[in-house]
């Protein structure tokens, strides 16, 4: 164990003293530890039950007076069919029920263990492999080392822990390779399930739980996998663990089993004490046959009867208590949790509190780095997963700039009439709407992260309010491109007016328009969690949205009882703004003359007859009006469509406002909706 224990990561030693110190390192005794459950009950409310049913109705029972210990270098399994509370159980031991709903103690040391110091000692790890696709194995324990490792560690040694994890975990051939998935050919699921074991234990937990580590493994994967985990537990961390039916060969391996069935313990001690509690109970475990195999399928099978496997479990209580082996857990002595936290990163272990002081008080830090700097690691590691897949934003400037071709040849060099001025408002109407519907494609990001997200907050790799500035900026240089792309493609091609000055406010409005619809996107992504029911709200939301943004229906003209929507609109700011940046000019005429009876029944006479009802007009109001005098100027039509209420610079800063807006609401989201505990 001394070329793969944990004494290649004494991060605090100096540096020119590490040929000797690490030698000495393996001959010290470990750091003691007992984690100790005592009388762990756990119950949940039926789906159909009522407020006013009896308790034995109306809640079922995952967990029944469930007591044991863990120690350091050894690895506990919890075994047990489906629905037997396997991963309740350590759900409870990891802190992942709430603290109400919970009976009974868990203690480390004899220490009650939960919130903050349970987070910063341990790691749990999930039985789905969450792991960004395009990352290789080394990028993904570098990205992990740069959460969980302090900034005051220096980039040499961060690599080092790397390294030697990777080593430890048996992934040297499979370093260079990308994680992969069903589009990218990348590493191996054994592989996997060990880079993902090694994102949760880069800073060398004390504690660590894992639900399933073999699932979907083949036998020599499996068997990989549990021997990783033996090194982690040999090198002074506990290691607790559920596992559905372990072979012989890693049955062999394991130190402690807790057998459940509804709930209840029918078995706890080591593998080798399966054959002669079988035994004792009357059902001898022949010679041929996996032990833990013959357990399960003989747990099974009282299961089919009306009180489960209660005989075995009361076998069990009176065995544990005549049992010689169990006497002699309890006279293992322990040294106060304080003491033994600040001997164990006296010892390189949990580095996210070695170099700061908190050895000395055996107290670790709540987060190993500052808001600034897990943003900027959050940033390069989205920038650097997701160039890796280019063809995502082509899709999207793809989609922009068909959108932009159609609209520009269909609305292709609009004249100063006043069906150029409709025109002109179908064209804003389309325009303003479509960039907030091509931001519905952010929808997704979050909800295939939510997992990702959640498993690394839930043990402080960093701040929620971190996620959402680095969501943010990713977010934010594609939509300058796609901005630009759809202005140039639109601005000329249409024949908007103003120049350059107005052809910028374009790109800007476009820009908010972006923002505003892509910050949306995202705090509803946080709220829905299903992809296909999340669009649908989008497309939903969005057609209101535009149906109350004043070009269906003017402000004027909307009720009283629906006007508060028309100003929660999105689609009213960027639609009115881009109306007063084209029709500003108030010198600009749209309606000359007889141009005034288009779509009127005189528009359907000669323009002999028209020229006389205009001669008979401008007697009547006593004003010269002839061919050419202006009827209707931008104001004008301005007026008529009634956007005159907020100038197009503070319909851009209300644009942008509500991009803030809803990320603040992303933010609450996460910090109220995602706490990852059972209830």
């Amino acid at each position: 164990m001394a070329t793969s224990g944990h004494a290649v990561v004494d991060i605090d030693e100096a540096g020119g003293d590490s040929g000797g110190g690490q030698a000495m390192r393996p001959a010290l005794p470990p750091v003691p530890y007992v984690l100790n459950f005592a009388d762990l009950a756990y119950s949940v409310k039926n789906g159909g039950g009522l407020p006013g049913c009896l308790p034995s109705r109306n809640t079922k029972t995952l967990l029944d007076g469930i007591s044991g210990e863990a120690r350091e270098g050894e690895q506990f399994a919890v075994m047990g069919a489906s629905g037997s509370g396997k991963s309740t159980l350590v759900d409870a031991l990891a802190g992942r029920i709430a603290r109400e709903s919970l009976r009974g103690t868990v203690t480390l040391n004899g220490e009650p263990l939960h919130g903050r110091r349970l987070r910063a000692i341990s790691a749990y790890v999930m039985q789905d492999d969450l792991l960004y696709p395009m990352l290789t194995v080394r990028e993904t324990l570098l990205f992990a080392a740069e959460f969980r490792l302090p900034r005051a560690l220096p980039q040499d040694r961060k690599r080092a822990r790397v390294d030697a994890l990777i080593d430890q975990l048996g992934l040297s051939r499979a370093a260079d390779t990308i994680i992969g998935d069903e589009g990218h050919r990348g590493v191996s699921g054994g592989e996997r399930r060990r880079v993902s074991i090694g994102t949760d234990i880069i800073h060398d937990p004390i504690l660590l739980f894992l639900d399933e580590p073999t699932s979907g493994l083949d036998s020599a994967s499996a068997f990989m996998v549990v021997q990783v985990l033996r090194r982690i537990a040999q090198s002074g961390s506990v290691v607790i663990m559920t596992i559905h039916q372990p072979s012989a060969r890693i049955l062999g391996i394991l130190d402690r089993l807790l057998l459940l069935s509804r709930g209840r313990t029918v078995y706890a001690g080591t593998p080798a004490g399966l054959k002669p509690f079988f035994a004792e109970f009357g059902a001898p475990i022949p010679d041929n046959e996996n032990p833990a195999e013959f357990a399960l399928d003989t747990i099974r099978e009282f299961e089919r009867q009306p009180d489960g496997a209660a005989a075995l479990a009361d076998f069990n209580s009176k065995w544990q208590n005549t049992s010689a082996v169990e006497k002699e857990s309890k006279l293992m002595s322990t040294m106060p949790l304080e003491l033994a936290i600040a001997e164990s990163v006296s010892r390189g272990k949990l580095v996210a509190g070695s170099g700061s002081g908190s050895a000395v008080s055996g107290s670790v830090p709540t987060f190993a780095n500052p808001p600034w700097t897990e943003v900027w690691v959050l940033i390069k590691r989205s920038f650097t997963n997701t160039g890796r897949m280019p063809e995502l934003f082509a899709m999207r400037l793809g989609t922009i700039m068909v959108t932009g071709f159609i609209l520009a040849t269909i609305f292709w060099r609009l004249d100063d009439t006043p069906k150029g001025v409709q025109e002109r408002l179908g064209f804003f109407a389309m325009g303003m709407s479509t960039m907030f519907y091509v931001c519905a494609d952010a929808l997704p990001v979050f909800v295939q992260e939510r997992h990702i997200y959640l498993r690394e907050t839930a043990h402080n790799a960093y701040r929620r309010i971190s996620y959402v500035l680095a969501n943010a900026v990713v977010a934010f240089p594609p939509l300058v491109l796609l901005s630009f792309a759809f202005a140039l493609i639109t601005f000329w091609a249409v024949g908007l007016a103003g120049g350059a000055s107005s052809f910028l406010f374009f790109v800007l409005i476009i820009l908010a328009s972006f923002w505003a619809g892509s910050g949306f996107v995202t705090f509803l992504s946080a709220v829905v969690p299903h992809v296909m029911l999340g669009y649908t709200v989008v497309v939903a939301i969005l057609a209101y949205f535009l149906l109350f943004s004043g070009f269906f229906i003017n402000r004027d003209r909307i009720p009283d009882y629906w006007i508060w929507f028309h100003y929660l609109s999105l689609v009213k700011y960027p639609y009115q703004a881009v109306l007063q940046n084209e029709f500003r000019d108030a010198s600009r005429c749209f309606s000359r003359g007889i141009e005034m009876f288009d779509g009127t029944p005189v528009g359907h006479l000669s323009e002999a007859t028209k020229l006389k009802v205009l001669d008979a007009i401008s007697r009547t109001l006593g004003s010269n009006m002839t061919a050419n005098t202006c009827v209707t100027t931008g104001a004008d039509v301005l007026a008529q469509q009634a956007v005159t209420d907020i100038g197009k610079w503070k319909c851009l800063l209300v644009t942008v406002a509500w991009g803030f807006f809803f990320r603040a609401l992303f933010y609450v989201v996460l910090l109220v909706g995602s706490k990852n505990k059972r209830k």
